[in-house]
Order: structure tokens, then sequence, then C-alpha cells
């Protein structure tokens, strides 16, 4: 199903995510991606979902939220792919928008430099996008953007967005120790962004398991490192690097909460329990899942996670 949560998001409060592409089609194939590997890497937009259908779940979603009385802060594009290869994207965003709560994208940004796909994601009330490298060697290890996609192209595109865009455009930027995280390279980005002026640029480090295995966060000094050059740039900068919670709704069927939830990105065992004891369901749902091949358990940071398993995308254990 392509709507998933509410699920708590550490920017946007209570979050109802949209899930408007199959797994897992995107533009890059980062290392520290929590959805594992690309093997359906590409730039050509087109319909994945009918966009009437994506409206409609979304629609329906938002009236049982009101009608429990449960919080609902946002609508989020948040694919287990690239949002904006959707074709259908700004129509679908046009549909949601009239309901009653603001929409939000986050997207990599890779396919700005389109006029197309730059006028779908201006409908959003709120867009968040990925500056992780500005040296085209770096932006090439961390992001292993499509061959057809260089480092100039989409820092290009996301400038001329930021300069018409008239919502709240923010950026993230991952830290990945050993790869992006040196003062040269954060002075490189925080460069560039001053240029973009975001209202708040983000700091992240990996939380959940990562696409390689090596991926790791920065040490602690080389984040504050980053953080401090970011502000000597004049940036408002947020640090990204706890946990956000587990406090997941559900639908009424456990099974397709944790299979949606999981699509987009790894819930934490103490979340899943919660979940499960909300719908008054044990721990053998989950040894269900896992016997039909559905998810995976998978230990980093001395927590364990559940991912969905889609084949070809794990590149984990």
């Amino acid at each position: 199903m392509p709507v998933f949560g509410p699920v708590p998001s550490r920017r946007l409060g209570r979050s109802l995510g949209v899930n408007n592409i199959p797994p897992k089609h995107c533009t890059y194939s980062c290392v520290y991606c929590q959805v594992g590997r690309t093997p359906r890497h590409g730039v050509e937009r087109r319909e994945f979902l009918a966009p009437a259908e994506i409206a409609a779940e979304v629609i329906g979603r938002v009236r049982e939220c009101r009608e429990a009385g449960e919080p609902l802060d946002w609508v989020t594009f948040v694919p287990d792919g690239e949002p904006t290869l959707d074709v259908h994207l700004g129509e679908e965003i046009r549909a949601i928008r009239p309901h009653g709560v603001p929409v939000a994208v986050i997207t990599n940004g890779s396919l700005l430099h389109r006029e197309d796909v730059r006028e779908d994601v201006a409908e959003a009330n709120w867009v968040s996008v990925k500056v992780d490298a500005v040296d085209p060697r770096t932006f090439r290890k961390v992001d292993r953007p499509h061959p057809s996609l260089d480092a100039e192209t989409v820092l290009g595109g996301i400038e001329t967005f930021a300069a018409s865009y008239r919502g709240t455009l923010v950026t993230e930027t991952m830290l990945v120790r050993d790869v992006n995280d040196s003062r040269e390279e954060a002075e490189r980005i925080a460069a560039f962004l001053a240029r973009v002026r975001p209202a708040v640029a983000y700091l992240a480090v990996p939380t959940r398991p990562p696409a390689e295995e090596w991926v790791e966060p920065p040490p602690e000094d080389r984040v504050l490192a980053a953080f401090e050059a970011f502000r000597e740039r004049g940036l408002r900068v947020e640090l990204l690097v706890g946990w956000e919670g587990g406090d997941v709704a559900i639908s009424g069927d456990p099974r397709e909460d944790i299979l949606a939830v999981t699509s987009v990105h790894p819930l934490r065992d103490d979340a899943v329990r919660e979940l499960l004891a909300k719908a008054g369901r044990g721990p053998e749902l989950l040894e269900q899942m896992v016997e039909a091949g559905e998810i995976l358990a998978v230990e980093h940071g001395g927590h364990r996670f559940w991912v969905r398993r889609f084949p070809g995308i794990h590149g984990r254990s």
C-alpha cells in the first residue's frame, strides 16, 4: 500500500508517508541508504502507480486520523526510491493539498535541473533536498549517481529551484566516516549552501542499517567541525543524529503496517513490538513474516532493526 503511518519524523512531527515509487527505482545508489542498494538505476520519469489511487488513499487516511483524534502534521512524499521519478508527482500533490494538511517532498534533488520536475516539486509546502558532496569524486563515491548525472548539473538544478521556490526549502547532508566528513568537504558544501540559502541546513549521520556494511557515522569531532563550517557561512544548521522514536500509528492490520513502513525505512525492534502491542498481537507475527520471506532482522549500532525483504536490494546480511 502506498500510504503508511503516521510515523514520528525528526523534522516534521507526525508525518503520513506516501510511497509513490515501487522498490527500488532511484537516480542514486547511496552507500548509506536505509532501503539498500539500487537495482533499478534510472533518470526517466514515468507512471508507477495511478495518481487517483494515491490521492484517494491519502485523503482517506487523513480522514481516519481526524476521526480518531490522531495527530497529523504533514503528508510527506518519502518513498523507497526518488519521488521525482513519478511523472504524476505534481498532480498528486495538487489533489492532496486542499484537504487541510501541508505536503512535504523529500528528494535527492538530482532531477531539479529539469523544468518539469521543478514545477512539480514547487507544488509542495516544504521540500528537503540532499547535498552530500560538492566535489565530483566525493559525489560519486557517496551517492553513486546514475552515469548520466554529474555534480555540476545536479547542484545547478538545486540552485535554480531554490531561486524560484516560494515554500520552505531545507537541505540535508549525510556525513559518512572517511568519505565526506573532512573539514575541507564541509567547507565546500557550506559555500554552496550559502548560495542556496535553505531555511535549515540539516547535518545527519547514519542511524539505521546502511546499504553497505562498511558505512559508519563520523567521529563526534568531525561532526562538530562540519557544524561549525556551516555556521561560519551564516547557515542555520541543525543535527539529525538521534532516534526519532517508535510511535507508529496502526491502520488495523499490523502486518500491512509493518510492511508499509519497513518498505521505506527500517523499524527498530522496540517500535515494532510497540506496534504489535497496540494491535493486540504478539511476536509470533514477526516469526510468520520472517518465514514467509517478507522481513528480516538486521543488527546495527547495538540495536535490532526490521527491514522489508526485496530481492536484489539489500547488500547487507
